[in-house]
């Protein structure tokens, strides 16, 4: 969700990639239905494990997984507590989806008066 929120409201400002600890095989499909209904095509993206992208060459990781990232990742890391919907609701997702979408134009805005 994280990605396709950057991807469509900060295109201008950053280049994004999600990829997690212990990644699922696929996107969910409660994660792309409520991902259409704010009209986010999650498109191609798909779950990848954290050895397929290059840490050490961002800016900033942000962190959801709720478990702590070792120090050498190369780039700062933020920590965001938001909940896994996987396994719940439509509300939980929506819930969720909303708080991640808060959180991406909170940090854009952050960015961008840098």
């Amino acid at each position: 969700m994280a990605e396709g929120f950057a991807r469509a409201y900060g295109k201008d400002l950053w280049e994004v990639e999600s990829a997690g600890l212990m990644p699922a095989t696929i996107i969910q499909p409660s994660t792309r239905a409520v991902m259409e209904e704010k009209k986010i095509e999650l498109g191609d993206q798909f779950p990848k494990p954290l050895e397929w992208v290059k840490p050490e060459t961002f800016d900033l990781i942000l962190n959801m997984s709720g478990i702590s990232l070792p120090e050498t990742m190369g780039a700062p890391v933020r920590e965001w507590d938001v909940d896994d919907p996987i396994g719940r609701s439509d509300k939980v997702y929506r819930r969720v989806r909303d708080e991640i979408e808060k959180r991406v134009k909170d940090l854009l805005e952050e960015l961008r008066k840098i």
